[in-house]
């Protein structure tokens, strides 16, 4: 079979199209028709955590096991058999190669026996189109375009124009460190175990966020920055601690508290520019750190004060998972593209 030809007809049926999403450590598949979620199934990886982080050759080891009850799993949720699939929406990248490569090849090795096309989706581009995602029983509100999405994760800090389904623009994002990063290395400078945003958030909670100043950087246009914050962090704790051995013990909520409270400011500043520069008042979140409490209460009150629409992302569609590869790639389909059974996962992609 010749790449992206398909020999079975599916015109006036259903889209059934299955993502497949292996970016980091978490194994996904999700199943949609026509956009309606199916099924969404999620296996993580616990051994990271002995870590401190994740370990890229024990991620790629847990998804060859994970895949194929993943996948299998996923469409028997859905209530379909795997040939009533039209398509596979697969994660191309950024992210891991060896993690990505592993969900690649299953693609690959599904559309040939299947005989059903591939489409290649962006992982960034999932977290941005994760509100068009629809639950049975639930309110359907996607973001109108244009709008603007907040992207926030361990690897990335960006502020994007989403002005169709398949044309973005990234109009600010991290010169150096990502705040995911920030808050794990946080987290893990003061012992409170990876991944650190939960953690952070939820001491954050029981903790005073006006007690504790740390600096914020000053950098131009819409581009963030979190490694000086981080440096400011610590010299504050080595020098407490010098002063007080239980200083870290006694103060972790108001540190947590002060120091996401921080972070926060930092996003928000250069998400209210860009919304004023642009015009736009349909704002979204995406990413990891768009579970953040915090930030999303940080971002209702902004939208309230300002007029915006506000779309937050359900928590489950927060983190990696396959729903959001599925929705882009339905998008992809509609659109006419197809990925050829030659296409390589990249850790890195130039364009968004």
């Amino acid at each position: 079979m010749e790449a992206g030809i398909v020999s079975r007809s599916f015109e006036n049926m259903a889209d059934y199209i299955l993502g497949i999403e292996s970016s980091c450590d978490d194994t996904s598949a999700a199943v949609l028709k026509d956009g309606l979620l199916l099924s969404n199934v999620i296996a993580s990886q616990q051994v990271h955590k002995d870590f401190g982080g994740v370990v890229p050759e024990l991620a790629s080891r847990a998804h060859e096991l994970n895949i194929v009850p993943v996948v299998s799993q996923a469409v028997a949720k859905a209530g379909i058999k795997p040939s009533d699939l039209s398509a596979i929406a697969f994660t191309r990248g950024p992210g891991l190669l060896g993690s990505l490569l592993v969900g690649t090849s299953f693609a690959k090795a599904l559309s040939l026996s299947l005989e059903i096309p591939m489409v290649m989706v962006n992982h960034l581009q999932g977290h941005v189109l994760a509100s068009f995602i629809q639950e049975e029983g639930k309110e359907y509100n996607p973001p109108s375009f244009p709008y603007l999405c907040l992207l926030v994760s361990g690897g990335n800090s960006q502020i994007v124009r989403v002005d169709s389904p398949l044309d973005f623009e990234i109009l600010g994002q991290t010169i150096d460190d990502a705040v995911g990063e920030a808050f794990d290395k946080c987290s893990k400078m003061m012992g409170l175990g990876y991944p650190g945003g939960p953690v952070i958030d939820r001491l954050a909670k029981l903790g005073d966020p006006d007690r504790f100043k740390f600096a914020k950087p000053r950098v131009p246009g819409l581009d963030y920055s979190f490694s000086g914050v981080k440096t400011s962090l610590l010299y504050f704790v080595r020098d407490e601690l010098k002063k007080d051995p239980e200083f870290m013990e006694k103060n972790k909520e108001d540190i947590c508290a002060s120091f996401q409270k921080t972070l926060i400011e930092i996003l928000m500043d250069k998400l209210v520019k860009a919304a004023r520069q642009t015009g736009i008042r349909e704002i979204t979140i995406g990413g990891g750190v768009s579970a953040n409490s915090g930030l999303r209460e940080a971002v209702l009150a902004e939208g309230r004060k300002r007029g915006w629409k506000v779309h937050l992302p359900e928590f489950r569609f927060t983190t990696d998972n396959a729903a959001m590869i599925a929705m882009a790639g339905l998008f992809r389909l509609r659109s006419g593209e197809r990925a050829p059974l030659d296409i390589a996962p990249v850790s890195r992609i130039a364009d968004f």
